[in-house]
């Protein structure tokens, strides 16, 4: 077990950045296989949102995020990964996406008002948070009063994420899907 937990990044929360790289390259592919164009629009982004991507990794959705929201939305892509701002950052000057913003994370910390969000989603990465408590806490302080959590599970059981986020006292689960858990600020 523990050699799957550390192929899959349980409780890594920093990844090397040649295991990066290999991530960005098999989203690549798995993308370039199949994409599913309306798995953002079935978690509620609307236009004029303001939107964080945390734990934005390469990008994979940071694009159809910007698309979205539209022009008088912003897209915050946040990760802890320089590699991953570097990457979005070269997405948003090649794809011309001029409502998206990068910004590096410090430990959980984002360097964003509070009450920046509408929405912060955070996919395929919670299994990967040593200290969930101060991860939700974060999270919290970034979303609007009523704001939204959008978490996918990643590599664990939904049943262990769910324990996490109740466990925070800072999130109530509203609707629990097969691909996420939507959560509202208590």
């Amino acid at each position: 077990m523990k050699i799957k937990n550390k192929l899959l990044g349980v409780g890594i929360e920093k990844m090397p950045a040649l295991a990066f790289r290999c991530m960005t390259l098999t989203y690549r592919i798995m993308d370039f296989f199949y994409f599913d164009k309306n798995y953002l629009k079935s978690i509620g982004i609307q236009p004029g949102q303001t939107i964080i991507d945390y734990g934005c990794g390469p990008g994979r959705y940071t694009g159809m995020a910007s698309a979205l929201v539209g022009e008088k939305g912003t897209v915050y892509a946040v990760d802890i990964h320089e590699v991953a701002i570097q990457t979005v950052e070269r997405k948003v000057k090649k794809f011309n996406l001029r409502n998206v913003k990068t910004v590096l994370a410090e430990g959980y910390h984002v360097n964003l008002p509070d009450k920046t969000a509408d929405m912060v989603y955070a996919f395929d990465m919670f299994h990967m948070i040593a200290d969930t408590d101060s991860f939700l806490k974060e999270l919290h302080r970034l979303v609007k009063t009523n704001g939204q959590l959008i978490i996918e599970d990643g590599h664990q059981p939904r049943v262990s994420s769910r324990y996490k986020i109740l466990k925070s006292g800072k999130w109530e689960i509203i609707e629990d899907t097969k691909d996420f858990m939507r959560c509202v600020p208590n």
